[in-house]
């Protein structure tokens, strides 16, 4: 579509929710803007968070989120297989401490089978060490959740864009939306790059949801109260300390702290919950390592031997309400999806197609192209599979496969040169490790930092 001209849809906020909301609609004949306040796609809670794949075992019976979760894990498991996008099945225990937690096991079980989660099952103490033989004392029992995955949160934004862009949709990055005024049929929006115009408008803005629904004339019926999640990554040579994702039993306030593996082999702790004024203020604190250090020490002592790659926050979308807040105004040709908090990187399919389908009741003409490509397939980050470093025929035919630019998570010439003509490119170094994994590993950018400057900047000056 040309700037300037009336977009049928225009979605604010390009997480994974709203770049899932934009490869949906995508698959329409729609124009379409995906507009951010970011230099990137999937800046905010979507890329900073635990990157469970959630069958929604434990989410509030009966509520849009368990539905939307049930059915998003299972259309994201499809859609990752297609694209590439790291996943894993490790499966999850989740383990009872004290008398209390443990007579609360029942609960969870029969919360989970209502949720129509049936593989769940109890797991007596002896049973639980043989399982994870570097689990802490004074476990007592525990329930198993076999279907429980971890995923690549940065893929999966990313992927979800990629299809979006190639099928049409324009995608507007640093551009942050600062009013919104309805007349004559359409949304006019102010930006920080210029006016657009919709016919219809998407509020898929995460943090900022709030804002942008009042800006809208929502109904205020919501108000995003930030949760800051610190987490602390640990070095690959923890991965065999543990077999599976080690989950507490759950508070009314939060999930509690986990340790889990991740799809790039390094072991997760965390999170904190702290609820925050400030919608920015990522930063972690000594109090919140300390808590989440003391806390590993009881769920897998050895843990704390390990090395510290990383720490970093993630900020989740809370609100006052438990549920998901999605809505769609037929009157006004408005949609609302805020709320998500911690499951909207599993549930993100889910939560697409029912906005999608709310928006076609609601009076958006929905016409399926009839030349939708699918997902695109995805560059490979996970440590599971074969990375290009790995495969001596990718390397015979381009040798910049073979070539180590990042030492510690062997990423090559090859990839960093993918990730810079790629559909989505990456703005600066951040978006750079989010697609290839560079300054990611053990000594944080120490060795490759320089080089990584260099060829950002030498594909500035070559203006691709």
């Amino acid at each position: 579509m040309t700037a300037g001209a009336v977009a049928d849809v225009t979605i604010v906020g390009a997480g994974v929710v709203g770049t899932a909301i934009a490869r949906e609609l995508s698959r329409y004949r729609l124009s379409i803007i995906l507009a951010d306040a970011a230099s990137d796609v999937g800046t905010g809670t979507s890329k900073a968070n635990t990157a469970i794949l959630h069958t929604g075992f434990d989410a509030v019976p009966g509520s849009l989120e368990s539905r939307l979760l049930r059915r998003g894990s299972a259309l994201l498991l499809d859609y990752a297989a297609r694209a590439g996008i790291p996943v894993e099945r490790t499966g999850a225990l989740l383990v009872a401490w004290t008398a209390d937690q443990e007579r609360e096991l029942p609960s969870i079980a029969g919360k989970a089978r209502q949720n129509g989660y049936g593989a769940i099952r109890p797991v007596p103490a002896a049973r639980l060490y043989e399982l994870e033989p570097h689990l802490g004392p004074g476990a007592r029992a525990a329930l198993e959740i076999p279907d429980e995955s971890i995923v690549c949160p940065w893929t999966t934004p990313l992927a979800f864009a990629t299809e979006a862009v190639r099928a049409g949709v324009r995608l507007l990055l640093d551009t942050r939306v600062t009013a919104v005024r309805t007349s004559g049929g359409e949304h006019r929006v102010s930006t920080t790059r210029g006016p657009l115009r919709t016919r219809w408008l998407v509020n898929a803005a995460g943090l900022e949801g709030d804002l942008v629904d009042a800006m809208a004339g929502g109904d205020g019926g919501f108000t995003i109260a930030p949760r800051r999640g610190e987490l602390i990554v640990f070095d690959k040579l923890a991965r065999p300390l543990l077999n599976s994702i080690l989950l507490p039993v759950p508070t009314a306030r939060s999930k509690g702290v986990l340790v889990a593996p991740t799809v790039y082999g390094n072991v997760l702790l965390g999170p904190t919950a702290q609820d925050m004024d400030d919608r920015r203020d990522t930063a972690t604190t000594a109090g919140g390592l300390a808590f989440l250090q003391e806390a590993g020490r009881r769920i897998v002592p050895a843990l704390l031997d390990e090395e510290v790659t990383a720490t970093y926050a993630g900020l989740r979308a809370a609100t006052e309400h438990r549920d998901y807040q999605i809505r769609v105004d037929r009157r006004r040709r408005y949609a609302c999806a805020a709320g998500i908090r911690s499951t909207g990187l599993s549930a993100s399919l889910g939560i697409a197609e029912h906005v999608v389908d709310q928006l076609g009741g609601s009076g958006l003409a929905l016409e399926r192209r009839a030349d939708v490509a699918g997902p695109p397939v995805m560059p490979y980050i996970g440590q599971a599979g074969i990375r290009p470093y790995q495969d001596p025929a990718r390397i015979a035919a381009d040798p910049d496969y073979g070539r180590i630019v990042c030492h510690c998570e062997r990423v090559t010439r090859g990839e960093i040169r993918d990730a810079l003509a790629s559909t989505v490119p990456p703005a600066d170094a951040d978006g750079l490790r989010r697609r290839t994994r560079v300054l990611n590993g053990r000594c944080q950018g120490f060795f490759c930092a320089a080089r990584i400057g260099e060829l950002l900047a030498a594909d500035a000056g070559s203006g691709t």
